[in-house]
C-alpha cells in the first residue's frame, strides 16, 4: 500500500515500524458541542483507513483522543451554569451516538485530556530538563527556536511563521513561536497540582503524551485534518521530539477541506453545519458515503445536490443487495459466473493512497455487472451467493454495507405479502390492492416477478 506522506510530499510505500501492527493517532474532537461536518470529515476517512488495514490482516492499535480542557469547554461550562467535566461527559456521550450512525468504529482506546496529567506533566518535565522548555511564573513554554527542524511538516520558513504569530498581550514568551505546554491557572478554572503551581495543560501537549503512553515513542500514522498541519501537528512534532529524541510519526496523513454550496464553511456564513444538524434531513449511512465519494486529499463541496446523489447511489448498491437476496432464495438456474476481478481492482484502488473514490466507481461496476446477470442469464444459485458475499464484503471495507433489516418487521411485510396473493387468488382484489397502498405508504414497493413477489423500501 502507497501512501502520501505530508512530511515528504510524495506518496510512499507503507512500512510499519513493527511488522504485522499499525500504531495509528488521530486528533479527535474538543467536546464542547456536537461535532460538525468539517469534524466528520477525517473521523470517517481515519476510520476507512483502520478498517482497511485490518483487511489486510494488520493488527491495527487505533487512538482518538478526546480534548476535555481547553478555554472553548471553559467558556462554554461557564455559560451553561455547568462543570466542564458535565460538559465533557454529556458532549463525549452525544459524540458516540453520531459515531455510531455514521459507522465510526470505536478506537482502541479514547484517551481524555485530563485522564492522563501526570503523563502530561512528565514530558513537560522532560521538555525543561532537556532545555527545550522554560517557566514563566507558572506558565511553561516550549522554546521554538531550539527545535532547529521546526517548520519541517508544514515547509514553512521561520521568518514567515514569526510574521503570522499572534501573541497575547498577557503573555511572557521569550520569542513570537514559542507555544503554551501548561496553563497557570486563572481564577475560577479547573487546575492540577503540578512542580509549577496549579494550572492545566496546552492543547498541544496532550495528543503527544497519550501517543508516546498508548502506542510509544515512534508510531506509523499521525492523521487529522489539513486544518491541524499547523501550528498544532507542527508543534506535536517539535515537543514529541525533543522529548524522546527520535522521530514521532513515520507518515502523516492530512485530509482536504469542506466547503458548503462552494463557500467555506463559517459560523458568520450561516452554513455552518453539526453532523446532528444535517442527519435531520439524510440518513448518517449516505453522509458516510458522500465523505468517502471523494479522494481524502481533495477538497469536498457539500450541498443538498450532492447529498442527494450520494443517497441515489447508495440505494442502487442496496437495491443490488437485496435483489441477489431474493433471487437467491428462488434460485434454480445453473449458469456460473464468476465476479471475483472487482475485489483485486477494489484493493488497488484502495491501495492508491485509500483512494476510496475509484473503490467506489469499481462497486458501481460491480454492481452494474451483476444487475446485467441477473437479467440476462440464469444465474446458478453458487454464483449469486459469491456475487452477494463479494459485495459485502467489499462494502464492509469502507463501512457502507446497509444493515440486515429488522426480523420481526419483514416477517410482517412476508405475512402481508402471503396474504396479497391469497387474496389475488381468490379473486378479492379491493384487499390485495389495499395491502399494496398499505405497504406503499411505509415505503415498501412490491414488483411482481416470474420468480414471485420481490419487495424493497424507497
Amino acid at each position: 500500500m502507497k501512501i502520501y506522506n505530508t512530511m515528504t510530499r510524495s506518496k510512499e510505500e507503507f512500512v510499519p515500524v513493527n511488522e504485522g501492527v499499525v500504531n495509528m493517532y488521530s486528533c479527535g474532537p474538543t467536546v464542547y458541542n456536537y461535532f460538525h461536518l468539517g469534524n466528520a470529515r477525517p473521523f470517517i476517512i481515519f476510520d476507512t483507513l483502520r478498517r482497511y488495514f485490518e483487511y489486510l490482516g494488520y493488527q491495527v492499535n487505533f487512538v482518538q483522543n478526546f480534548t476535555d480542557i481547553d478555554d472553548k469547554m471553559i467558556n462554554k461550562a461557564n455559560e451553561l451554569g455547568i462543570t466542564v467535566k458535565e460538559l465533557g461527559e454529556q458532549y463525549i456521550a452525544e459524540y458516540f451516538k453520531d459515531a455510531e450512525g455514521l459507522g465510526i468504529k470505536k478506537a482502541t482506546v479514547h484517551p481524555k485530556a485530563t485522564e492522563n496529567i501526570d503523563e502530561i506533566i512528565k514530558i513537560v518535565s522532560d521538555l525543561i530538563d532537556k532545555g527545550y522548555a522554560y517557566n514563566v511564573d507558572g506558565d511553561v513554554y516550549f522554546s521554538t527556536l531550539k527545535f532547529k527542524e521546526y517548520g519541517k511538516l508544514s515547509k514553512q520558513p521561520i521568518e514567515d511563521l514569526v510574521t503570522g504569530a499572534r501573541v497575547n498581550p498577557n503573555e511572557d514568551k521569550k520569542h513570537p513561536l514559542d507555544f503554551a505546554v501548561w496553563k497557570k491557572q486563572k481564577e475560577g478554572e479547573p487546575a492540577w497540582e503540578s512542580p509549577w503551581g496549579m494550572g492545566r495543560p496546552g492543547w498541544h501537549i496532550e495528543c503527544s503524551a497519550m501517543a508516546n503512553k498508548y502506542l510509544g515513542q515512534t508510531i506509523d500514522i499521525h492523521s487529522g485534518g489539513k486544518d491541524l498541519m499547523f501550528p498544532h501537528h507542527e508543534n506535536e512534532i517539535a515537543q514529541s521530539e525533543c522529548a524522546n529524541g527520535c522521530t514521532f510519526a513515520k507518515y502523516w496523513m492530512h485530509n482536504g477541506f469542506i466547503n458548503v454550496d462552494n463557500e467555506k464553511m463559517s459560523k458568520s456564513k450561516g452554513n455552518f453545519f453539526t453532523i446532528r444538524d444535517i442527519a435531520q434531513k439524510y440518513p448518517y449511512r449516505v453522509i458516510r458515503f458522500f465523505m468517502l465519494s471523494a479522494h481524502y486529499r481533495s477538497p469536498i463541496n457539500f450541498s443538498d445536490d450532492l447529498l442527494s446523489q450520494s443517497e441515489n447511489g447508495l440505494t442502487r448498491i442496496d437495491t443490488c443487495a437485496d435483489n441477489l437476496k431474493f433471487y437467491i432464495e428462488n434460485a434454480k438456474g445453473s449458469c456460473d459466473v464468476d465476479f471475483s476481478s472487482y475485489k483485486q481492482k477494489f484493493t488497488d484502488a484502495m491501495d492508491d493512497d485509500l483512494n476510496t473514490a475509484d473503490a467506489i466507481s469499481v462497486l458501481f461496476e460491480l454492481v452494474k455487472e451483476i444487475n446485467t446477470a441477473l437479467v440476462e442469464k440464469d444465474l446458478s444459485k453458487e454464483s449469486m451467493v459469491r456475487a452477494y458475499d463479494l459485495l459485502k464484503e467489499l462494502c464492509d471495507v469502507i463501512g457502507i454495507f446497509k444493515e440486515e433489516n429488522n426480523g420481526s418487521l419483514e416477517e410482517e411485510i412476508e405475512r402481508l405479502i402471503e396474504e396479497r396473493q391469497q387474496a389475488r387468488k381468490d379473486k378479492n382484489f379491493a384487499r390485495a390492492d389495499e395491502i399494496r397502498d398499505q405497504l406503499k405508504s411505509e415505503g415498501i414497493i412490491l414488483e411482481d416477478t416470474p420468480q414471485g413477489v420481490k419487495w424493497k423500501r424507497v
